[in-house]
């Protein structure tokens, strides 16, 4: 397999379905529509939804009852980022290279445009009860995880340690740490992985292990995260360098140094693969999803 032309597809599959379900630019609230259109379509890794995707597969899942999920959870991340890059918040005006949602709609629309998508993904996820594929437990258990994760035990409240621990400084422990990054990042890895698990039928405890090793993934996703903010460019990320340092936030990077955090991370993604490997003895395998979290280890952007 050559993973570089097999992700590229995978991307412009995932782009495809995405697009589908976006909301039509038109009525009085066209203005909202356009700014949650353009927040989705500046673009993205859609590492969530590719992860949900190749989770689902995994487990055996072919239906199309997959892409309405896929669908929601950028919606969602995307949400995410617009409330974050708000000045009330991080104060960032690039996101992926282009001018955040704020910047171009103002602070008003971009906060509606957020509220919009976290509304409409679920609008969007709602739609697979409509569709024939799968059983709809599994579709109830998904959306129940996708709201929980999405929510108050979940990246909400990774969010709101992660902007009170602004307000402490260099007192920010690891511990404190790990709670924000296990809840703002790797909960919608969870979520995604999780979901595509769910939703192909597998049972409890490939649930509980699928969702071990995206916490793992989640985890060294944000220390990468952390690292890049340190070490790269605005050219090569597509967003602002040094925000963590200007916002004064405490980071993997900050309490351990490059090297030590980078170890970490790499530890941690090793071990997830480990986890996800393990289930090639009950007869699941995806080596295309292998080799995604592999890829998220030396990733430069």
């Amino acid at each position: 397999m050559n993973f570089d032309r097999e992700l590229e597809n995978k991307l412009k599959e995932t782009e495809s379905i995405i697009k589908k379900y976006l909301p039509e630019e038109k009525g009085w609230a066209k203005t909202v529509m356009e700014a949650m259109n353009y927040s989705v379509n500046v673009g993205g890794k859609r590492l969530r939804p590719m992860l949900m995707a190749e989770t689902y597969r995994l487990f055996g899942g072919a239906d199309r009852v997959i892409e309405p999920f896929m669908a929601a959870i950028e919606m969602i991340h995307t949400y995410s980022l617009v409330h974050d890059d708000l000045p009330a918040m991080d104060n960032d005006e690039y996101r992926r290279g282009r001018q955040t949602t704020w910047v171009v709609y103002g602070d008003a629309m971009a906060i509606l445009a957020g509220d919009g998508l976290l509304n409409y993904a679920f609008e969007t996820a709602l739609k697979s009860f409509g569709m024939p594929d799968s059983d709809a437990d599994h579709k109830a258990r998904a959306l129940s995880i996708l709201a929980e994760k999405a929510g108050i035990y979940g990246m909400i409240g990774g969010q709101t340690a992660d902007i009170e621990a602004e307000n402490i400084g260099d007192q920010v422990t690891q511990e404190h740490l790990l709670f924000i990054h296990e809840h703002k990042t790797a909960a919608l890895i969870q979520a995604a992985m999780m979901t595509g698990a769910v939703l192909a039928g597998a049972g409890d405890e490939q649930i509980h292990l699928v969702e071990k090793a995206a916490y793992e993934i989640g985890i060294a996703f944000q220390i990468q995260d952390d690292i890049l903010d340190v070490t790269s460019s605005l050219e090569t990320l597509g967003k602002p360098v040094g925000s963590d340092a200007k916002n004064q936030k405490t980071t993997y990077v900050s309490l351990k140094g490059v090297e030590e955090a980078s170890q970490e991370q790499r530890e941690m993604s090793d071990h997830a693969i480990k986890l996800l490997k393990s289930l090639e003895d009950e007869g699941y395998q995806n080596v295309f999803l292998i080799e995604l979290i592999q890829s998220l280890i030396t990733r430069v952007k």
